[in-house]
């Protein structure tokens, strides 16, 4: 059996979906402009240099959803497919999902993008395992706080493991693994595949690409 993993921002997606929520949020008018784009630029960039601090972005990011009832987010949601995610979505990248879901291939796509923003993605592309960020939930409504290790660095590593337990699964039944990203903060899970794959990588993931002699490829 193969393991087949694919992150999704930047990699199966044209953008950032955490981003593009966020600001799908400021021109809907449900985030105040002023305070919520300087701030969801600035985590962005924290996260391409590596700088992050994953806790105070999630604070930030899940912050919305506790404010609003989930009929009303999932409306949003819908919207926010049509109008940010679907057009980021390349021919290429569908393709290259779809090849790696053969009988015999487990797949998942895992990211450090909350469930709630990433579950409708996923189904999109048609896995049906996620790995990703948990947002708190008590009684059907989100917290806004982070429920167990966040999907990020080295906790993709930790989530992932767990993910595979649920399967009845360890590392040590997939003799090939897979995992596709395109940023240097996915270099533990990269490192832990046996076939690491950079797509369209960051200038830090080019370079280690570049040394360990690693597949590089562009996806559109």
């Amino acid at each position: 059996m193969k393991l087949v993993l694919f992150d999704l921002d930047n990699t199966l997606l044209d953008g950032d979906s955490d981003y593009e929520w966020a600001q799908f949020l400021i021109e809907q008018g449900v985030l105040e402009r002023a305070s919520y784009e300087h701030r969801n630029q600035a985590f962005f960039d924290q996260y391409k240099n590596g700088t992050l601090d994953i806790h105070a972005f999630l604070d930030f990011q899940l912050a919305p959803l506790a404010q609003y009832p989930r009929a009303q987010l999932d409306a949003w949601h819908r919207q926010f497919m049509e109008q940010k995610i679907l057009p980021k979505i390349s021919a290429a990248a569908r393709q290259l999902v779809s090849r790696s879901m053969q009988p015999g291939s487990l797949c998942a796509i895992v990211t450090a993008t909350n469930s709630f923003v990433t579950t409708p993605i996923a189904r999109e592309f048609g896995v049906a395992h996620l790995v990703a960020t948990e947002p708190e939930q008590i009684e059907g409504r989100f917290t806004g706080k982070v429920a167990g290790t966040p999907c990020f660095r080295e906790g993709k590593i930790t989530r992932v493991d767990e993910w595979l337990a649920t399967q009845g699964k360890r590392w040590n039944d997939f003799p090939e693994s897979w995992f596709y990203s395109d940023s240097h903060n996915d270099l533990p899970l990269l490192e832990r595949v046996s076939h690491p794959v950079a797509v369209r990588p960051d200038h830090p993931l080019g370079k280690a690409a570049k040394e360990r002699g690693w597949k590089v490829i562009t996806l559109g």
